[in-house]
């Protein structure tokens, strides 16, 4: 014949292993997040580089206006430049895929411009990802500091750390 404590006893084992899981879970959980937003953190980055990068190439081909029959120094490779004299105010631009055409400049900035904006766009699209991956692990945070020292292990109504002495009666 059973006792009666050993059903308790029983009970709060299976409540207090069910809390542990829990509280497993949502670390796992919380761990996934922060790589998550340690990923959207890490493009961000890279397309703030890209518009950099696009704004500095945007200037320099602002620069080339008015200078035809002028020399300029021209990069061919990283940290290579050659003295040329330019000879148009026609770009080559490669379109993507290696495809090549032939702009003024005008056009070329205004065709940067626009890759700008598209990055810009990706940017902000990034940031309200973060924004919503932040909002959905600082949820986790607040479920798992309130499951960790209540004897429940489950979404406690105690209103502060109860410890062992849980109130909620869900013991």
């Amino acid at each position: 014949m059973k006792k009666p404590n050993q059903s308790k006893n029983q009970t709060s084992t299976s409540s207090t292993k069910n809390a542990e899981q829990r509280q497993q879970e949502l670390m796992f959980k919380l761990q996934m997040f922060e790589q998550h937003i340690n990923q959207i953190q890490q493009q961000i980055q890279a397309v703030e580089q890209g518009i950099l990068e696009m704004d500095i190439l945007k200037n320099g081909v602002g620069e080339l206006k008015g200078k035809t029959g002028e020399e300029i120094m021209a990069q061919i490779g990283k940290g290579i430049f050659v003295k040329a004299k330019l000879i148009s105010e026609d770009l080559i631009v490669d379109i993507g895929n290696k495809n090549l055409i032939s702009k003024n400049i005008p056009k070329t900035i205004e065709l940067i411009s626009e890759q700008i904006e598209k990055l810009q766009m990706a940017k902000e699209e990034l940031a309200e990802n973060l924004k919503k991956a932040n909002l959905e692990m600082n949820r986790l945070i607040g479920e798992f500091k309130k499951s960790v020292g209540h004897s429940c292990g489950e979404n406690c109504e105690c209103e502060e750390d109860c410890g062992d002495e849980c109130e909620c009666e869900k013991d």
